[in-house]
């Protein structure tokens, strides 16, 4: 049981990690290609621009956080925890695949709103949803 919990605790830890240079990928994208607008004038749109590994970076982690997010909700200790893992995603991924299919003109800042939501969900499970007995988690859910 102390072993499950101990990569439960670790499972957070990654799911923080890549929620985190997921933020990190979404902030330095606008820095890095205005720098490479301004050196090159011929680029109207910063997607044009990006290099192909670049733009594959937020699919990647997305699938990442995929994987992550289904381990946290299978081993949250909170019922309600389940439902912001999840709803945190699912806001990150229809903000991806729009902005990959261009289906409706949202801001591009939108994509921090779930993005922060999974690093605090996911700092928080580690803290706070992980119950050393059945009790514990049977009387949380």
């Amino acid at each position: 049981m102390l072993r499950t919990q101990s990569i439960q605790k670790k499972n957070d830890v990654i799911g923080a990690i890549a929620s985190t240079l997921c933020l990190i990928h979404c902030l330095l994208t606008p820095v890095l290609f205005t720098l490479q607008a301004g050196m090159s004038h011929h680029h109207e749109n910063h997607h044009e621009s990006s290099p192909d590994w670049w733009s594959s970076i937020d699919i990647i982690l997305l699938f990442v956080s995929l994987a992550v997010v289904i381990w946290a909700i299978r081993n949250t200790s909170k019922k309600w925890m389940k439902y912001i893992f999840a709803i945190n995603w699912l806001f990150l991924a229809v903000i991806i695949l729009n902005e990959k299919l261009e289906f409706l003109a949202l801001p591009e800042e939108l994509i921090y709103i779930p993005t922060i939501g999974l690093i605090i969900a996911h700092l928080y499970n580690h803290k706070y949803c992980h119950c050393l007995e059945d009790k514990c988690c049977t009387a949380t859910k």
